[in-house]
């Protein structure tokens, strides 16, 4: 299982408590701005309960992007030492998505989500719903490039594996002819391709 990294771009966004992620194998890591002098008590103790898997990232100087810039290099600087890590920016600056797709040209796992809620793995151990489910699974779909399976069989067991493998066969049937109406994927025997939003207009699939 790759190591998921999540950084936190508190000048951008500022969750209350990290309380999703109890339970969940993420290395955290806060950065704060060099003006950001009080956190809330509920983070900081929420936090502290992740023991060493958590940290604070007290940037020295100011600058439009210098926390920005404090996050590219942490990411390289752990990508160097576990290249198959997947790393999880979260913050609503667009600015990080050129970063972003740079790294996935590197073939570094990377994405930028607005929330701590929109982690795919997150996403995924809360739905409960067959919408929520879909959801989740066209979400870590488009995450995968050309790395998605191609076979009917690798898919449900890609499908099962995001689910910690808790899908009886029935449901899984049941997702995968969901993914098909939905014109998500299209099955030929025992090929499957993928249609938007799992694959960017321009790129979809023939």
């Amino acid at each position: 299982m790759k190591n998921n990294y999540v950084l936190i771009d508190y000048e951008n966004v500022q969750p209350k408590s990290l309380a999703l992620l109890n339970g969940h194998p993420f290395t955290v890591m806060v950065f704060v701005g060099a003006n950001q002098e009080k956190l809330p008590f509920e983070l900081v103790a929420s936090l502290q309960s992740l023991g060493d898997k958590a940290e604070y990232v007290k940037i020295g100087g100011n600058g439009s992007n210098a926390l920005d810039f404090h996050i590219a290099f942490y990411i390289g600087q752990i990508a160097a030492r576990d290249p198959d890590a997947y790393f999880h920016i979260i913050s609503k600056d667009t600015g990080f998505d050129p970063l972003i797709r740079h790294l996935k040209d590197r073939k570094i796992y990377a994405q930028r989500e607005k929330d701590l809620a929109e982690i795919p793995l997150l996403r995924i151990s809360s739905a409960t719903s067959s919408e929520e489910k879909i959801a989740a699974i066209v979400k870590n779909l488009a995450t995968r490039g050309h790395s998605r399976p191609r076979k009917v069989a690798t898919l449900r067991n890609t499908i099962n594996a995001l689910f910690t493998k808790t899908l009886d066969d029935a449901e899984l049937t049941r997702l995968m002819e969901l993914l098909r109406q939905k014109k998500y994927i299209v099955i030929d025997k025992e090929n499957v391709t993928y249609r938007p939003p799992i694959t960017h207009t321009k790129d979809a699939e023939a």
